[in-house]
């Protein structure tokens, strides 16, 4: 069973009963369910995961004091801790992990507040430009059990993706990174005899070619440690990851290195393909930097589009 297996259970079995008992006239001011931090809240965690900070648990989600004040608040925090310690075999740790809480009671506007910088979801185009995409993953991820006002249900969907400008402008910049990185400085890193920086480079264009594939999926990038999982799940290239990760995972030498530059050219045709049967560019050429330049030219608002090509990154 995975963490959101276990939590949906603990909350039907152990949570909604004691809510539903102890604290009937909330119930439609409540909202319940388990994202966030967390291999969990994404479905990835396995055996290995189980280490630290596996546990029966949820989130629960309160409006503003007004609503749902203090004291109430503090006593449904209470009959969360009261839940059973231990559930279907796993036992709830008595510590916090590390960062704080991911389980218990929360204010929907602090919690959002604290993920995203905003309490009720709503970003401007420069809030789009600054805010981690990995928070926007947590912020999205999991499930939600239930949501009598709908409020959480709102934001977690104003939030659902980036507004096709921004996606366009982040990925304008990711395409030429991958140029730059791949196309051109890989090979020269090489030619000057620079392993290190060569491998440097091969890193920067596998990063910012997945980062390019997850837009074009329209899907937000976890945490660094679960990308590659995550790509493994994508709708579009997601064959890709094999030779992203042999780029990577291989030497320098001059028939790897030969073999690294032919994968980065593979990858990179894949993507401008993706480019033209989504119509967000129409350039010709084998470069991708006139690509960079031709989504970038399709950005609807005007200030968007004139500032620094690389500005979403």
């Amino acid at each position: 069973m995975n963490g959101l297996e276990l939590s949906r259970a603990f909350f039907e079995e152990c949570g909604r009963p004691m809510l539903e008992t102890q604290f009937p006239e909330l119930m439609p001011f409540l909202a319940a369910g388990l994202f966030g931090s967390g291999s969990e809240c994404f479905g990835f965690d396995d055996k290995v995961s189980r280490d630290h900070d596996y546990e029966p648990g949820f989130c629960l989600f309160l409006p503003e004091e007004s609503v749902v004040d203090r004291r109430t608040a503090f006593l449904l925090e209470r009959a969360y801790a009261k839940l059973p310690r231990t559930f279907r075999g796993v036992t709830r740790p008595v510590l916090k992990p590390v960062g704080g809480a991911r389980h218990g009671v929360f204010r929907t506007a602090e919690f959002f507040q604290k993920l995203i910088g905003s309490p009720d979801g709503l970003l401007d185009w420069r809030d789009w430009l600054t805010v981690p995409e990995q928070a926007l993953a947590e912020a999205t991820n999991g499930e939600v059990y239930f949501d009598s006002l709908g409020e959480v249900t709102r934001i977690r969907s104003a939030l659902r993706f980036f507004p096709e400008d921004i996606r366009l402008k982040k990925l304008a910049g990711h395409l030429l990174l991958m140029e730059q990185a791949g196309q051109y400085n890989y090979p020269r890193c090489l030619s000057h005899g620079e392993t290190g920086a060569a491998q440097l480079a091969a890193g920067e264009f596998v990063s910012n070619a997945m980062s390019a594939v997850f837009l074009l999926n329209c899907r937000y990038q976890p945490y660094y440690k679960w990308r590659f999982r995550a790509f493994r799940g994508l709708e579009t290239l997601s064959e890709l990851e094999k030779p992203m990760e042999q780029i990577l995972t291989t030497g320098n030498d001059a028939a790897r290195a030969k073999a690294k530059t032919a994968l980065i050219e593979q990858i990179c045709s894949a993507v401008r393909s993706e480019l033209s049967a989504q119509g967000l560019s129409d350039a010709q050429g084998e470069d991708l930097e006139r690509h960079a330049y031709a989504v970038n030219d399709t950005i609807e608002n005007s200030e968007l589009r004139n500032i620094h090509v690389l500005a979403a990154i």
